[in-house]
């Protein structure tokens, strides 16, 4: 496990981006101007602008209108057929996940039941656009990616050790961190393959997330019509809201049908970051 001084000691960008992400969402009816928002992060508003631009490639006044109801509205609206496996929605630049292919291997009825036993895990905390990630491997695909708020070991890997209570669990920061660099910044375009626990509904949802195109948003209902059942929309919740596997099986493109953003596992100011900065991404390539 990294110790403390490595994690902390970095200049942690997306700290302050997701302290200046939850006023702007806390205040977005009253417009804030830059001003204010950079007071709050206790930046000057020189350093904010420059450093929120750095991270989202656009103005954090853009990025206000990307959190507002009005654009979540929009983009539903504009998108109706997310989950349709034949549309596509990519980037053209480099760094980007367009390219980036992702299958989920669910593991088999005596596998689950045997909470991961004879299987070894490997696991690392890296670094990401979205602050601090848990990401663990199995021999046959990525089992786990959990944003962490903590460089405590234990609460580190206590989700890890709960939905894998047999199995042997070993630190590996090389090899988790070539997979972070190719799913945060695009290093290769290799497939990469998923290994999850998960019921047989659980399954359904997170291969029909994995439809969602980059950008994208939809709604629980429309998950719930999309996979055949249209009237299991709560239920359809709960099975996003168990996702294992953070970002890459994209739950956090999922919102209400009002608009709002919803919950997220890893919390909503952290969903809000990611939607806005895969909006923002689209917005510069356009």
């Amino acid at each position: 496990m990294p110790s403390p001084e490595t994690l902390t000691s970095e200049v942690d960008t997306y700290d302050r981006i997701a302290k200046a992400i939850a006023f702007i969402r806390q205040h977005h009816l009253e417009q804030p101007n830059l001003s204010t928002i950079a007071q709050h992060v206790n930046l000057s508003e020189y350093h904010f602008q420059r450093l929120f631009t750095q991270w989202a490639g656009i103005s954090p006044k853009r990025f206000l209108q990307y959190l507002t109801l009005a654009y979540a509205k929009s983009r539903i609206a504009d998108t109706p057929n997310l989950l349709d496996l034949t549309e596509t929605v990519g980037l053209s630049s480099p760094g980007r996940l367009h390219d980036l292919f992702v299958t989920l291997e669910a593991m088999s009825p005596g596998e689950y039941r045997a909470g991961g036993a004879g299987l070894q895990i490997r696991y690392g905390v890296h670094q990401t656009p979205f602050g601090h990630c848990l990401i663990a491997l199995t021999g046959r695909g990525i089992c786990n990616i959990h944003f962490v708020d903590t460089t405590d070991e234990e609460t580190v890997l206590l989700p890890l050790r709960l939905a894998w209570p047999q199995a042997s669990i070993l630190q590996d920061q090389g090899a988790t961190g070539e997979i972070c660099d190719q799913i945060f910044h695009a290093a290769a375009s290799t497939p990469l393959t998923l290994y999850l626990k998960g019921t047989n509904f659980q399954i359904q949802v997170w291969q029909a997330l994995l439809n969602i195109p980059f950008g994208g948003l939809t709604t629980y209902q429309a998950l719930a019509t999309a996979i055949g059942k249209p009237t299991a929309a709560r239920a359809i919740g709960n099975a996003v809201g168990c996702n294992p596997v953070a970002y890459l099986i994209p739950c956090h493109r999922v919102i209400r049908g009002s608009g709002e953003m919803g919950g997220y596992r890893w919390g909503c100011d952290r969903k809000a970051a990611i939607l806005g900065w895969e909006a923002s991404q689209i917005q510069g390539q356009t």
